[in-house]
């Protein structure tokens, strides 16, 4: 089994950069995904407690409470998706030297694809989650760090967009029974996140006077 976490920022680059199949799209945007829960937790603890940004004290509970196991459920769907992919790989090279085996294959490639959709899916969904708290951060949180709300959106938007891509390219190579939802939901968070990510960065342009 993949254990992404416990490798250095090194070591996980040097094996993104390297020639082999994995880790590849899906596991650098669930990366992307804990490093925004990261950043997004260290502006809500600077902002909570702190009377001049009282204000933003919900929004920080908020977010804190949406980002805090996405440190490490994003490091794990980094792993369950390099395992997946390894998963349709290895379906691709069951035998098929009969009606039997050529039908085993068949389905198990379909079970396997459909779960390597699964997974960017879920890493999607809670990125959209959490960038869905980034707005009220960005206007009322420490404004000292409205500039790392702005990244951890980003990091948010690129994890959340970025899964998308693995789902879309994986269904469509599904049948029709297991497409359609997946297909759907893919329009769905996408169209969410692409207004989600536009707002947060209007509420940081407006916190740092630039727009």
């Amino acid at each position: 089994m993949t254990n992404f976490g416990n490798m250095t920022l090194r070591e996980f680059s040097k094996s993104l950069a390297s020639t082999n199949p994995t880790p590849g799209g899906g596991s650098a945007a669930a990366i992307a995904l804990s490093q925004s829960a990261a950043l997004t937790v260290m502006v809500a603890e600077i902002t909570i407690g702190k009377d001049k940004w009282k204000d933003g004290w919900t929004a920080s509970e908020i977010a804190k409470n949406v980002a805090t196991p996405l440190i490490h459920d994003g490091l794990e769907l980094a792993d369950k998706d390099t395992d997946a992919f390894i998963g349709v790989m290895d379906s691709f090279k069951l035998p098929k030297g009969n009606d039997g085996e050529i039908a085993n294959r068949k389905l198990a490639i379909s079970d396997a694809t459909h779960q390597a959709s699964l997974v960017p899916l879920e890493t999607a969904q809670v990125a959209l989650e959490l960038l869905l708290t980034h707005k009220e951060l960005a206007e009322f949180g420490n404004a000292n760090a409205v500039t790392d709300v702005a990244v951890a959106s980003l990091l948010a938007s690129a994890a959340c967009k970025g899964a998308l891509f693995n789902v879309e390219i994986n269904a469509t190579s599904l049948p029709d029974e297991l497409s359609t939802d997946l297909l759907s939901n893919v329009k769905n968070i996408r169209d969410q996140s692409r207004e989600a990510s536009r707002d947060v960065m209007k509420a940081v342009y407006d916190r740092m006077g630039t727009n």
